[in-house]
This record gives C-alpha cells, structure tokens and sequence, in this order.
C-alpha cells in the first residue's frame, strides 16, 4: 500500500490549520461504495463542496492519502471534542474490502506502534457523536480491533499467544525425546523420582546440547 501526503489547501471550513495534539484514532467509512481515496481527497478541494466536514488519511485497496497534516485539526468527529483530540481515518467502501480492510488495519497499527499507543487509543466516529460510521466495520469491531492488535503485537516483535505455546511444544517434545534416549525415564512412569544428581546432569546436558 503506498502512503501519500497530498494536503488540501488551508480553509475556513476543511482546513483552519488550527493545531491539535491528538490522544485518538477515529474510525469512519466513506458512506460511498464507488469512490476511490483519490476520489475522496479529490472531493475535498471540489468548489461544490461546502460541507464543514474533513479528515486526515483516507484508505482504500491501492493506497493511503494524508490529506490534512495529522498535528492539524480535520472536521470529522461531529462534536468538537472528537475534532481537537483525534486523527480522522476514512476507510473506503469500494474496492475489495478483504484488501480494504487489511490496508486499514495495518496503517492504524503503524500508527499505534510510532506513537507508542495501545488498542485502547482506536475509537469510533459513534463514540463521538452516536452516528452510524463507520457503518460497515461497526458491526465486526471486535474483529477489527483485534487484528490491529495482532498487526500491532507483530510490529512491537511480541509473538502471538499461540506461537508461544507451539513453541512450548516444541521444546517439550525435544526434551521428552532427551529424556528417554538418555535412560532418565522411558516415559510409562511420569512420576518416577529422579535423584539430585540425575537432575542436574540432565539440565547440564540438555543446555550443552542445545547451545550446539
């Protein structure tokens, strides 16, 4: 996905050029199925639109466009809290929206992951202001959040939960194979016990061979 800053001039009513320190990541959806992100930045600086309304990245299957400096204030949120304190993303609705979505979720983590924010930083355009947006993701937040979470583990170098355990597995599995091609146990007795000295030479063993 190629990322662009392509900033709309300064206005009254999209761009004030007001600064802002965000503390928020506000979701939306385009409430278009045909238009692109090229579409949507284009519409921005179009002289028929007179809408006080504006965001910051718009996301579709091919790119991400910065259309309004993120240190910026954007008119997105409905109410002016949601406005001053948070970074307006708008997700397509064209498109392939496996794509749409994946592209989505990895620019929120990155985003995440520069800050150093955690999942809780990610909001709603309805938290704002009760609006139905973004309309096509509402009803899968949940999902949505959590693969941010799992983009933004990734990115941190955190392994997955499961990973973890697969590779618990693994080592578990190895050592039980060292234990019974060392004579220490051949597995029909788990509770056998195991004198002082054998325990220490098979973890001074094991950790020589594994070192190798």
């Amino acid at each position: 996905m190629n990322y662009i800053k392509d900033y709309i001039p300064k206005s009254k009513d999209k761009r004030p050029g007001t600064k802002i320190e965000p503390q928020w990541i506000t979701i939306h959806n385009t409430a278009n199925s045909t238009s692109t992100a090229r579409n949507e930045r284009n519409y921005l600086t179009n002289p028929l639109n007179t809408n006080y309304a504006s965001w910051h990245i718009v996301v579709d299957e091919k790119e991400a466009i910065e259309a309004i400096p993120l240190d910026e204030v954007a008119y997105h949120a409905g109410n002016s809290t949601g406005n001053s304190t948070s970074i307006g993303i708008e997700v397509c609705e064209s498109g392939n929206q496996t794509i749409v979505w994946q592209n989505a979720v990895s620019l929120v983590a990155k985003m995440l992951q520069e800050r150093g924010w955690e999942i809780e930083r990610v909001r709603t355009h309805y938290s704002w202001s009760g609006k139905n947006c973004p309309r096509l993701i509402l009803p899968r937040w949940n999902e949505f959040i959590s693969d941010i979470q799992k983009e933004l583990l990734k990115l941190n170098g955190v392994k997955e939960p499961e990973k973890v355990l697969d590779e618990a597995s693994e080592w578990a599995k190895t050592a039980q194979s060292w234990v019974k091609e060392n004579g220490v146990s051949d597995g029909t007795n788990p509770k056998g016990n195991v004198t002082r000295e054998q325990m220490w030479q098979m973890i001074y063993d094991y950790d020589r061979k594994v070192k190798k």
